[in-house]
């Protein structure tokens, strides 16, 4: 434990996937950094728990895609340096859609101009390379190569092993109950107060709790989702070793539908609803509202629909959080009025496979760097005038 009155060169508040990369970056350029967590890890009360998660570089936008291209050699990097297997090769992703889905085509131009290994499938195709799912719509699909699937549970232990290793500190169960700024910035947790040259604010759910002694507030909506899984009829029908891909449905439901094949647990897979319901993070755990079941109800009529060889309720359900903003897009930034102050926020539910290049960003902006990426669609002045993200 460090001595109370230590001065480190940068405090993380939140030890989710986001706060670990950037805080291993911090590491590696060896600064003296510590990650706090307001509870004891692991735990399942954020975002970034569970087994699994989808990696990709299909994305309409192709600033996404191009820092894709970078978190792959990160992800690959850090299988190296702690010698665990963090994801899956290759088990590709089907993205399902109308033939006149323009978010479809959009994202097809964009692999296209990147030079991004996919294959479009036709109505007929996609029937002869997916017998066991059926399609009632005429819909089209296009193979992302480069989709797979992230342990998330893994990363989280090696980046917080790595941040170790590399001397830095994690301290967990130690909530934020106030932060000062300033020139050192004070950060006051249930257990001992904490000064730093910088402070990097990666709170999820939480992080307008925190803004809020900072005078600014962000226009967050938090949400709780249900994390399906479902049981196949015959063993083996959906699942990775059978090449079975992971999935993104685009016209199935009001918003999207993934899955994932049968792998963290034997015989069951992952389908999920892009979507959730409005939750107070501190409140996450209390029993499911009439909306959560609706959201269910869509998932047993997609998979009654569509996936004959899955039984149609699911065998287990889980929840996680979402911290969306408007747009869906990310902030990250400094705060407008304490520059030493970084906020990484709104990862929108697909945040998980970027926060190599995420943490890498929260990092030279801590460190007073240029920032490796044009960080125009993640500031916060783009919120102006929406009513939040004030002073």
């Amino acid at each position: 434990m460090a001595a109370q009155k230590d001065l480190w060169d940068a405090i993380v508040i939140g030890a989710g996937i986001q706060g670990c990369f950037t805080a291993y970056h911090l590491a590696k350029h060896r600064k003296r950094v510590l990650l706090l967590e307001q509870f004891f890890l692991p735990h399942s009360r954020g975002s970034s728990h569970g087994q699994s998660r989808i990696i990709r570089k299909a994305y309409p936008e192709d600033f996404y895609t191009k820092m894709m291209d970078e978190c792959y050699r990160i992800w690959a990097q850090v299988e190296h340096e702690t010698g665990t297997q963090l994801h899956s090769r290759p088990t590709e992703l089907l993205l399902l859609g109308l033939k006149e889905n323009i978010e479809l085509k959009t994202i097809q131009a964009t692999l296209s101009r990147q030079g991004i290994e996919h294959q479009c499938l036709s109505s007929e195709e996609l029937k002869q390379c997916f017998p066991n799912i059926r399609f009632t719509r005429g819909e089209v699909g296009l193979l992302d190569k480069t989709g797979g699937i992230l342990y998330a549970d893994k990363t989280l232990r090696a980046l917080q092993d790595a941040i170790c290793q590399l001397g830095g500190t994690v301290c967990d169960g130690q909530k934020v109950v106030a932060i000062r700024p300033g020139l050192p910035v004070l950060v006051k947790t249930t257990s001992r107060s904490y000064q730093a040259k910088s402070l990097i604010i990666t709170a999820g759910p939480w992080t307008n709790m925190l803004l809020s002694s900072l005078g600014i507030e962000l226009p967050l909506q938090v949400l709780r989702i249900n994390v399906c899984y479902w049981r196949e009829k015959v063993p083996g029908s959906y699942s990775a070793s059978q090449a079975f891909p992971c999935f993104i449905g685009l016209d199935q439901a009001p918003h999207h539908i993934y899955g994932l094949p049968a792998g963290e647990y034997p015989g069951l897979v992952k389908v999920c609803y892009h979507h959730g319901n409005n939750v107070d993070p501190e409140e996450r755990d209390c029993p499911t509202v009439s909306s959560d079941i609706q959201d269910i109800q869509i998932l047993c009529c997609f998979i009654r629909d569509h996936f004959p060889d899955l039984r149609p309720e699911p065998d287990i359900t889980e929840c996680c959080m979402y911290t969306n903003t408007p747009d869906k897009h990310f902030i990250l930034d400094r705060h407008p009025k304490y520059d030493n102050i970084v906020i990484g926020a709104g990862f929108s539910g697909h945040g998980f496979k970027l926060a190599p290049v995420v943490g890498k960003i929260l990092c030279e902006l801590s460190m007073k760097l240029t920032p490796s990426y044009d960080l125009e669609p993640f500031r916060i002045s783009r919120f102006s005038g929406r009513g939040k993200a004030h002073l």
